[in-house]
């Protein structure tokens, strides 16, 4: 989700065969709202992470079956079934907490503001592309993921001294 800008429904309804070869690079194709398909190139890390969990997952022969699976909890082993929002949300407090981040406002939402926050801190970054890659239809919205003035703010209350 940080690498896309994905919401978590267009991740968790991505299907084996929405990451895809073209022109020599690997794409995934998010279902977003509306019925809408949004389709974009992975960056280097995402590739590298989504074929290794394809392989060592065994999804490759199953296409059209979901990416993203629920785990049988007996067994631990992938199941058949896709992973919804909610088990998704789940299992990002799960794994925070035992990352020792107990920030309470930790959702799925919080890696799109992350990704889309990352990618304008770069010197080179546009709006306009941040836009396109969250598939945002209004520059607004892209706006309201920028988390870069929150730091900001941070740096400067650290400044106050008595």
């Amino acid at each position: 989700m940080i690498d896309t800008f994905a919401r978590v429904s267009a991740t968790v309804t991505m299907n084996v065969k929405d990451v895809y070869r073209k022109q020599d690079h690997l794409w995934v194709r998010l279902h977003e709202k509306g019925g809408k398909h949004h389709e974009m190139p992975c960056q280097h890390n995402l590739k590298e992470w989504l074929q290794e969990y394809i392989e060592a997952a065994g999804l490759a022969e199953d296409p059209n079956g979901p990416l993203f699976r629920t785990v049988d909890r007996k067994t631990k082993q992938l199941g058949a079934n896709r992973l919804d929002r909610q088990r998704a949300w789940a299992m990002v407090k799960r794994r925070a907490k035992k990352a020792g981040i107990d920030t309470p406002g930790i959702c799925n939402h919080t890696f799109r503001g992350t990704g889309i926050t990352a990618y304008l801190e770069h010197p080179e970054a546009k709006l306009e592309h941040a836009q396109q890659m969250a598939a945002h239809s209004d520059p607004k919205t892209t706006r309201l993921y920028d988390r870069r003035s929150d730091q900001v703010s941070l740096d400067e209350v650290e400044r106050i001294g008595i």
